[in-house]
């Protein structure tokens, strides 16, 4: 295999920058919904493939080697209805929600639960640059260790994202670019749910830092099991919440089927590959996001915080976060490993 570090990061920023565009003008010019995430990834796919076609080619060879196609095999498909469950997981609530409700409710919930790409997004270039990263760097006597600092810092990034998405999208949505908006003002009225999706995605993440056992051990008949269970779960959650509280229902239940999935690949791959993580600072995290939910929480029903309160609240949680969870040193480590992966 040829080893053109070089070319292969610049394949992979380049996919990167065309998954996000190709995102952000599906959703923001043409309003797709979720479907959104499954065409910008076919196109940013295929414009890569093509980039590497002339490779692809110039080292063809026209030979079945069996014993790779059996591992191949044996490897891969397990994640044929692992798919079934998360296409289950990331569409099936609009149409329960509109068996319980009506066709408007729908409408809006669709139009906010897409704000949840901020997050899926950043999930998705993680992952990109994640599997390459624990693939290449499994033989290191440290690997564990640097493994369980990847998900402290990932958990950390991520909930900065969820912290300044949350506050300010109700000023974001009122930003008017070229005559268009990223949701039109007739369905204002459900972003409360976009925090609680962005949690769900965030969580989603975690279960991606725990794939990590799941290749080096190549396990990967679990991974059906656990999202299917997903399914399941998302699915009754969705019939017992949305009678109760609406459109926060369906927002908990994808949230909650995340949360099933993330918890039940990390105890799964513990099993076969243990890795002591950083739960407690990774709880500090979470304490902080904990109060800043009440605090946005409890001003939302007198109609929100102003703008200069919410800025305050996100410099005094990045500095909380600098002061009890960031090791400078531990980020200098991580970075030239990183850039060793690409």
């Amino acid at each position: 295999m040829e080893r053109k570090a070089s070319k292969f990061a610049t394949f992979k920023i380049i996919n990167i920058c065309v998954n996000v565009g190709l995102n952000l003008y599906l959703i923001l010019i043409l309003k797709l919904n979720i479907e959104a995430i499954f065409i910008a990834n076919i196109g940013a796919s295929a414009i890569t493939y093509l980039l590497l076609f002339p490779s692809v080619i110039q080292n063809l060879r026209f030979k079945i080697n069996s014993d790779l196609l059996k591992s191949l095999l044996k490897f891969g498909l397990p994640y044929f209805p692992a798919g079934l469950g998360a296409i289950l997981i990331q569409g099936i609530d609009r149409p329960i929600l509109g068996h319980l409700t009506d066709l408007s409710t729908v409408g809006v919930y669709s139009a906010n639960y897409k704000l949840g790409i901020f997050m899926m997004l950043f999930v998705s270039m993680f992952q990109f640059a994640w599997q390459p990263f624990f693939l290449q760097n499994e033989d290191e006597k440290n690997a564990k260790e640097l493994f369980s600092k990847v998900f402290t810092y990932f958990a950390l990034v991520g909930n900065v994202v969820l912290v300044l998405i949350s506050l300010f999208i109700s000023d974001l949505v009122k930003i008017n670019i070229f005559g268009h908006s990223i949701i039109g003002s007739a369905y204002w009225g459900g972003l409360h749910i976009v925090p609680v999706i962005l949690c769900g995605y965030l969580f989603y993440g975690f279960y991606v830092v725990f794939t990590a056992g799941i290749y080096i051990k190549e396990k990967s008949i679990y991974i059906p099991f656990i999202t299917l269970g997903g399914a399941v779960i998302n699915i009754v959650s969705n019939f017992v919440l949305i009678p109760l509280i609406g459109i926060m229902g369906a927002a908990f239940s994808t949230l909650i089927s995340y949360l099933f999935m993330s918890v039940a690949l990390y105890f799964v791959t513990q099993k076969f590959y243990n890795i002591k993580y950083e739960f407690l600072r990774v709880g500090k995290i979470f304490w902080g996001i904990s109060v800043i939910a009440f605090i946005y929480y409890w001003n939302l029903d007198k109609g929100g915080l102003v703008l200069i309160y919410k800025f305050l609240l996100a410099v005094l949680f990045i500095i909380y976060i600098m002061i009890f969870v960031v090791d400078k040193q531990e980020i200098r480590v991580l970075k030239e490993k990183l850039f060793k992966s690409i």
